[in-house]
């Protein structure tokens, strides 16, 4: 027998009747839109982010859609040995052309977290080893942060940074820099607490700027007990 908590889980019904709305507002204010859309997609941006569902790429920047090519995981994390990963980025540097790839971070990162306090999550433990690899590197720096969500969000910082690096050093936009294609990886984090981005600081044109780059980057993390955009 069905219970009632069963049959109301199959129902969506508001999901669909809001896009249902979505989809006339936007119709009535550009009645063109959709079919540009539907002819093809050639946007200048991939973003590579954190999950969350409080990071909405396309709604933070102020684009509609079409603008941006996505991928988001938890903890924004590029790992080499990840295809999913991999083959975004491989269609959007070569089949897309895109111009720019944007890893965007944020502050009080749920991942970041549970690494920072060494919590036990399951399955996912083994995903964010990644990021206790990039705490135990910097464990000084972090270590010297009084302020335990202070440190916490400078790994969110330093987790962007390491990752700017980690797309950079991809045989894919290695060699498109080779053949000369206009590609830029940026580092940005993101503020739930004010709704703002931010630059890290760390933008790579070609394979020479990134380990310069990356140690400016490092080094404007420092200085103890800054303060955040967030703390008061």
């Amino acid at each position: 027998m069905v219970t009632e908590k069963e049959r109301n889980m199959h129902k969506l019904a508001h999901l669909l009747e809001s896009n249902a709305k979505w989809s006339q507002q936007v119709s009535e204010t550009d009645p063109g839109f959709f079919s540009r859309l539907a002819d093809q997609q050639a946007p200048d941006y991939l973003w590579i982010g954190c999950a969350d569902s409080r990071v909405p790429a396309n709604q933070i920047v102020g684009v509609d859609p079409g603008e941006l090519f996505v991928h988001r995981n938890v903890a924004n994390i590029v790992v080499h040995s990840d295809l999913n990963c991999m083959a975004v980025v491989q269609f959007a540097v070569e089949v897309l052309k895109v111009k720019h790839i944007i890893v965007c971070g944020h502050y009080n990162c749920g991942g970041v977290a549970a690494v920072m306090n060494n919590r036990e999550l399951g399955l996912i433990d083994n995903w964010l080893n990644h990021i206790h690899d990039i705490r135990y590197q910097h464990l000084d720096r972090l270590e010297a942060i009084v302020d335990p969500q202070a440190r916490c969000d400078r790994l969110c910082e330093l987790n962007v940074i390491t990752q700017v690096a980690n797309v950079c050093r991809t045989t894919i936009v290695r060699d498109a820099w080779q053949r000369g294609q206009d590609l830029a990886v940026h580092g940005w984090i993101y503020g739930l607490y004010d709704g703002r981005l931010r630059d890290l600081g760390m933008c790579v044109l070609n394979t020479k700027e990134m380990e310069a780059a990356y140690v400016a980057a490092i080094k404007s993390t420092e200085g103890g007990d800054r303060v955040l955009p967030h703390v008061t």
